[in-house]
């Protein structure tokens, strides 16, 4: 069992890994929209001062940040059997769901499950994703 920090990802807030492989399962951490410098996508101040959050691009960016940590272990999103979503308000669903749909269909894509959070770590962040991945090892 290997676990993994990706250099150029934001550093996971715990003592936890990005990823853990497992024979030939990859299982990445939950996953935000945080970046390497700590701000994250899809939160901008306003010039009135106050935050705007956009689910789009918060899913677009977590999404995003999931398929870069598999290619550090060789992977990517086609390999992800399984997705797991936290959204803090189930009304962000339908914009959730629209940008979700843009990366995989329910033909090919992976199990999922969406569950409302009462809050993530961080007051800017409307949306976390956990993942599995199948990939078999070389032989």
């Amino acid at each position: 069992m290997e676990g993994k920090i990706v250099e150029d990802k934001a550093k996971p807030l715990g003592g936890y890994p990005h990823l853990k492989r497992v024979g030939d399962f990859i299982f990445v951490s939950g996953t935000s929209s945080r970046r390497k410098d700590n701000s994250h996508a899809g939160a901008t101040l306003d010039s009135d001062g106050n935050w705007q959050l956009d689910i789009k691009e918060q899913t677009k960016a977590v999404i995003e940040n999931i398929g870069e940590i598999l290619q550090s272990a060789g992977a990517d999103l086609s390999h992800v059997i399984d997705m797991t979503s936290f959204l803090v308000d189930m009304k962000d669903f339908p914009g959730y769901n629209e940008v979700y749909g843009s990366y995989f269909n329910g033909e090919t894509g992976p199990a999922r499950t969406t569950v409302g959070a009462h809050q993530l770590p961080h007051p800017h962040l409307l949306i976390e994703m956990k993942a599995i991945a199948y990939l078999p090892l070389k032989k």
